[in-house]
């Protein structure tokens, strides 16, 4: 699995691999940036009182990681035929995460404008579903991992308290741009960054529509750099990913001098040179709400 990792988003191609597995008879995807390797399901240990969607923990190289059972989290029956189920080892927001599939299929090569944003009219608050892909003739659904991780323990998201451990902070004026697809994150992030101090915030949901918000107040003849001091981006987003977005900004010649803050789960020693090869004025981990704080005190002037 490592070896598929490539160059993919190093240089902003705006593309991504997805680990294609199932659950029933539904398709699901994972970002194959997230999986650290796939494996065969060996003993797990029940742990008394554990959240329902966890069935336990294993030992894996020495590490003690929890098993997500897939199929309870997305309210399926469990597995049909044993013997095919996986485990896949994930690694993100800073940990590390095993989830219990079905199976596990292929792996696609795809671009981040082919994947469509849920519709409301079938995708609920609850929904952990973030993107949808048609791929020959049938459909894949990319599932919201960080939320199905958050219900479990919301420790691990984004929350106001963090912010507050900064003591009381002044109005701010600068006026900020966030990327972000998650319904939730969006939420999440508004309310610790009014907490903050910030309340000129403009959020979009995807690259694409951020990216066209910016280019056309140029096309209006506005100065960018009055009318945005600093953009804060997630990387996983339908349309276009946050590493193209970047580079995009940062080869625009009207737009290169405003601040790009990459904040997102997938931030990893592993990972970090690829927002450093697009542009990025800093890089910050999920759910770290305190030193996205502090970067933008630091970068937007």
């Amino acid at each position: 699995m490592n070896q598929q990792k490539g160059i993919l988003l190093e240089s902003g191609t705006n593309e991504l691999e997805i680990v294609e597995f199932g659950i029933g008879n539904n398709k699901f995807g994972i970002n194959v940036i997230k999986v650290k390797e796939i494996i065969n399901p060996v003993t797990v240990t029940a742990v008394p009182h554990a959240h329902r969607n966890v069935e336990g923990i294993i030992e894996l190289r020495g590490e003690v990681l929890p098993v997500v059972d897939v199929a309870t989290a997305l309210g399926f029956p469990p597995s049909q035929n044993t013997q095919q189920d996986k485990f896949i080892v994930a690694e993100f927001n800073k940990q590390k995460i095993v989830f219990h599939v079905h199976s596990v299929t292929q792996i696609h090569r795809i671009s981040w404008n082919q994947i469509e944003k849920p519709s409301e009219m079938y995708q609920g608050p609850e929904s952990q579903v973030i993107g949808v892909i048609k791929l020959n003739g049938e459909m894949i659904l990319l599932l919201d991992f960080e939320k199905i991780v958050v219900e479990i323990n919301p420790e691990t998201g984004i929350n106001v308290q963090q912010v507050q451990k900064l003591g009381k902070r002044e109005r701010s004026n600068k006026r900020l741009i966030v990327a972000e697809d998650s319904p939730l994150l969006r939420k999440l992030l508004n309310d610790t960054l009014q907490e903050a101090g910030f309340h000129q915030i403009e959020f979009f949901e995807n690259g694409f529509d951020a990216l066209s918000y910016l280019e056309n107040q140029v096309e209006a003849g506005k100065t960018i750099e009055e009318e945005v001091q600093l953009i804060i981006t997630d990387i996983e987003m339908p349309q276009m990913d946050g590493h193209h977005l970047t580079k995009r900004i940062k080869n625009h010649p009207d737009l290169s001098k405003v601040p790009v803050v990459i904040f997102s789960s997938l931030i990893t020693d592993d990972l970090r040179h690829k927002g450093q090869m697009v542009g990025a004025d800093a890089q910050v981990s999920k759910p770290e709400i305190t030193e996205l704080v502090m970067k933008i005190d630091q970068l937007a002037l």
